[in-house]
């Protein structure tokens, strides 16, 4: 039995419909109103902030994947309720339920040198993980996700590529990127059940191509049949226009998290994944062209 917290996400559903390929019976836990058509998995609705939502959840369960979290949420507050104590929640019920195997899906944002909200969030989890001692554990930090469908920084960014007639590119646009496509992830997971080589392990899911962000937003419109004349930002000047916005508007355009995002490299390494499991991902300029073919 395997456990998959945030299942019914753009990840959760790929990665529930390739562990029953490969006949490992599969609870998803997610919140009140989703659902997993076509799927035959145990579906429990639940909340990882209430540890009551919790109860008899991991019985029987052998190995679990979190991918519970939230990215962009309305406030900061969020990330420290939901990705930090509500880790804490599901270790901690994990840990009682004697799980085997835990597979914390992490981000590549924590190793950013300037943090965020977010990616410290995520090293929190991550220590917390990691120091524990009742279960085996993995950690995976994926880079940019994407496919048809999402992910939801992908898609918010790509939206706002193209509702801009002028795209402010932040910084000079040089930091490198390294987006990956939902069925990498998907294999590199599914790679992960049941193999004890990655036990205590940390793997960077990458995709097969490195990126500079000016080059990586051009490419971004034109699958979308687009073109856009870009200017560059100075740094500072974005920040001072997120603050400003933030002072004004519930949920602003801009923000030091996008910025961070942008101006910072996110090209990890998958070295280990390759060698301990063969995970080969396609690179940038494939992926797109099988999301959005031109």
């Amino acid at each position: 039995m395997i456990l998959i917290t945030g299942g019914a996400g753009v990840v959760g559903r790929r990665l529930c419909k390739g562990l029953i390929e490969k006949g490992f019976e599969i609870r998803v836990l997610d919140r009140p109103g989703t659902s997993l058509p076509g799927l035959d998995v145990d579906l429990v609705h639940g909340d990882i902030t209430d540890p009551a939502t919790l109860k008899g959840l991991f019985d029987d369960v052998e190995t679990v994947y979190h991918l519970a979290a939230v990215i962009l949420p309305p406030d900061d507050s969020w990330f420290q309720r939901v990705n930090v104590e509500g880790t804490r929640n599901v270790i901690e019920a994990a840990t009682e339920a004697h799980v085997r195997h835990f597979v914390l899906i992490s981000s590549a944002s924590v190793v950013y040198p300037h943090a965020t909200a977010y990616s410290l969030s995520k090293r929190q989890t991550e220590a917390m993980i990691s120091s524990q001692t009742a279960m085996a554990y993995t950690i995976v930090r994926p880079t940019l996700v994407y496919d048809e469908n999402g992910g939801e920084e992908f898609m918010r960014y790509l939206n706002q590529l193209k509702s801009w007639p002028i795209v402010p590119i932040i910084g000079d646009g040089k930091s490198m990127k390294n987006p990956v496509h939902t069925d990498d992830i998907m294999d590199g997971l599914i790679a992960i059940a049941g193999s004890e080589k990655t036990h205590g392990k940390t793997y960077a899911f990458s995709g097969g191509e490195d990126i500079g962000m000016w080059e990586l937003s051009k490419l971004m419109l034109a699958h979308q049949g687009m073109s856009r004349p870009f200017v560059r930002v100075p740094v500072w000047a974005a920040k001072v226009v997120a603050w400003v916005l933030g002072l004004v508007m519930a949920k602003p355009p801009i923000s030091w998290q996008m910025i961070a995002g942008v101006i910072q490299d996110a090209n990890l390494s998958h070295a280990n994944a390759t060698e301990d499991f063969g995970y080969a991902p396609k690179g940038v300029h494939e992926g797109f062209q099988i999301c959005w073919p031109r």
